[in-house]
């Protein structure tokens, strides 16, 4: 399973969406709604699921979900 399919289930999970809803490029908190609390979950999702851990900072950093792709491709 590829970075980006793991990613999208732990949204999945998180979020209880269809992973075609995310949008490669689009802001995440606009197109999606995460809120902060939606964010540590999904922190903690990506360090439980893929095994690299994200500092709320970067999270937060991340404004598309491209991004938050390069950020654990970066770290594995």
């Amino acid at each position: 399973m590829s970075v980006e399919e793991q990613v999208k289930a732990v949204f999945k999970k998180v979020l209880d969406i269809n992973p075609s809803e995310i949008k490669p490029n689009e802001q995440l908190g606009a197109s999606l709604g995460i809120d902060s609390t939606e964010l540590v979950e999904i922190s903690v999702g990506i360090k439980k699921e893929i095994g690299v851990a994200l500092a709320d900072s970067e999270l937060k950093k991340s404004h598309t979900f491209n991004e938050i792709i390069k950020i654990i491709e970066s770290k594995k």
